[in-house]
């Protein structure tokens, strides 16, 4: 798994507002670390497009290399750190700049400069 890889996640129940259940997830690992870590950070994604008007989210528009079917917001706000047996199939990888606005949106949530 890379940084960008787009995949398949089954989310725990969680409490509140968190993202749940099945869905596309962005890995925000990179692979030498995840060859020695049990637990794999990723950014959950949503078609809710009405989600983009939270602070920390990107919109991803679908193409041939993310495998998204749909327009899909990835929810940087939610970073969560996962067990890597929740982490399934490669559906494909986001571009450079939509991991460059991730980043971006990650700095700003977190006061980075």
């Amino acid at each position: 798994m890379n940084v960008g890889d787009v995949h398949w996640v089954d989310f725990p129940p969680r409490n509140g507002h968190a993202q749940r259940g099945r869905r596309p997830a962005i890995v925000a690992q990179d692979a030498s670390a995840t060859a020695r870590l049990p637990t794999i950070p990723v950014i959950p994604l949503t078609t809710q497009l009405a989600s983009l008007r939270f602070p920390g989210t990107v919109l991803v528009d679908p193409d041939q290399n993310n495998g998204l079917r749909h327009a899909s917001v990835a929810l940087v706000f939610q970073l969560a750190a996962l067990d890597q047996r929740l982490i399934g199939i490669r559906m494909g990888q986001v571009s450079q700049s939509v991991m460059d606005a991730v980043w971006d949106a990650l700095d700003q949530l977190t006061g980075r400069p």
